[in-house]
């Protein structure tokens, strides 16, 4: 193994190659999922941060039980969180901005991707 990778085994539970295969292919879509979910349905965006660490949760189980890596890794879980919750608040934030341009065009328009703002 080479020293970068000892050192994302030592700190982190796996190799790099596996924490993002992981993260970004198979916990990456349902982090997404997650979040458009929760602004689907009009909840605070205090639920992603939950499912995500649910997900991150999982991942550190799948990571343990596909990879061989560690399953108490509190890094490896913290930095899956991480990644998670940022796929999530993306998905949430695209979903949120969508639903208010649609649902109340004669008070917003929209404002770059992720935002809007009020008609004057």
């Amino acid at each position: 193994m080479s020293p970068f990778d000892t050192f994302m085994f030592d700190w982190f539970g796996d190799t790099l190659f596996n924490v993002l295969l992981l993260n970004i292919v198979v916990i990456g879509p349902a982090s997404f999922a997650a979040g458009q979910g929760v602004a689907a349905t009009w909840r605070h965006w205090g639920q992603v941060v939950f499912y995500t660490a649910l997900l991150s949760a999982a991942l550190r189980f799948l990571d343990y039980a596909l990879a061989g890596g560690e399953l108490w890794s509190v890094c490896g879980f913290l930095l899956g969180w991480a990644i998670q919750l940022a796929i999530g608040s993306l998905a949430y934030r695209l979903t949120r901005a969508s639903q208010m341009i649609r649902q109340y065009p004669w008070l917003y328009r929209r404002k770059g991707l992720l935002g809007w703002e009020e008609r004057h």
